[in-house]
């Protein structure tokens, strides 16, 4: 998460900002959509996340346009775009570059090949195809927004977005991406198989002779004011005591703890997943004409910011219960404002 020091309260609705935010929002999902068909849930997940300033996993079988909804962005926005495509036999050093003995001038000197991270966009596609020791070259990058290689800190553009695609790990010849990996990514958004009626809209941009392009509408100034607008969105402190306590309730022992995780949760969630839900909810508010957060748009926010967050324990994975499913469960059980809470220990 960008750490920038903004003001604490958006101007009131009807600004300049505000209207230039959800214009903008507005018109990279236009754009998308000259190429991506249906989708929606999943095009506004991820330039949700873009506007929090966040990385996003996209998780779905091959073949339902994951890459396609990356590249599009990337065209989308007048940013570097760079892609990776993960294999088992990929190396560190193949994503983040490597030292080469070069001679210039009669001498020798070592220097540093910068590999694709150093990029605006990095897509990294299939990341889970990859072995762990390979998918964790993206941690530094993703978390710091950084490199180290020698002793040297290299620092990576500003904006920098990770946009990983994989595979349901069910499939053969996947990895589960590390823990501390998969908590770096601000959201993770599931790609459903298409209804009948956009898969033949498919079908006919596809094998027809019409190409669809997409329209570069943003740039990186824009981006970044739309990033530090959707953090200037009041958060009262009812909300996000709320958001709080459902991160709280995702862990099996200790404060907050939930009936749901002490059964079936093995692991709950880190702090960043609270950063995520808050970010998350201020962009929804905005994007809903609103200058402050509610306590729906903090449940909106819940999944996509805390599904991979979640370690289920081996019963909770013997009854077939995804994180999803135990987060539903949360949000019914966690009460809204202390009062209720309250109210119901008495």
């Amino acid at each position: 998460m960008q750490s920038d020091d903004l003001p604490q309260a958006i101007p009131p609705l009807g600004d300049e900002a505000a209207t230039s935010f959800r214009d903008g929002f507005a018109r990279l999902r236009t754009s998308i959509g000259r190429v991506i068909v249906g989708q929606q849930e999943v095009v506004d997940g991820v330039l949700i996340a873009l506007a929090a300033g966040g990385h996003v996993l996209l998780e779905g079988v091959p073949g339902l346009g994951k890459t396609l909804l990356v590249r599009s962005l990337a065209e989308a926005l007048e940013l570097e775009f760079n892609r990776v495509q993960f294999t088992p036999d990929l190396m560190p050093a193949d994503i983040i570059g490597t030292h080469m003995l070069l001679e210039l001038d009669g001498r020798r000197q070592m220097t540093f090949s910068k590999g694709p991270v150093f990029t605006s966009v990095l897509l990294a596609d299939e990341i889970n195809r990859a072995t762990p020791k390979t998918q964790s070259a993206l941690l530094e990058a993703m978390a710091e927004r950084s490199v180290t290689t020698g002793g040297v800190r290299n620092e990576l553009p500003d904006p920098f977005f990770v946009l990983a695609t994989q595979n349901p790990l069910e499939m053969e010849g996947t990895y589960p991406l590390p823990e501390a990996q998969l908590d770096r990514f601000f959201a993770k958004i599931l790609v459903p198989f298409p209804k009948l009626e956009e898969l033949s809209m498919i079908i006919d941009r596809t094998t027809g002779t019409a190409a669809p392009s997409v329209e570069r509408v943003m740039g990186r100034d824009e981006l970044k004011t739309m990033q530090r607008t959707a953090r200037q969105v009041v958060v009262a402190d009812a909300v996000k005591r709320y958001a709080l306590r459902l991160v709280l309730a995702t862990h099996p022992e200790g404060e907050g703890s939930s009936e749901v995780a002490k059964q079936w949760i093995r692991y709950g969630s880190s702090p960043r997943g609270a950063q995520s839900v808050i970010l998350g909810a201020r962009v929804r508010a905005l994007l809903d004409g609103r200058a402050q957060a509610s306590f729906r748009d903090v449940r909106e926010a819940i999944l996509p910011a805390l599904r991979h967050r979640l370690i289920r324990n081996f019963e909770a994975e013997g009854e077939g219960l995804e994180a999803d499913d135990l987060l539903a469960q949360i949000l019914e059980e966690i009460p809204e404002t202390t009062s209720a809470v309250a109210a119901e220990a008495g």
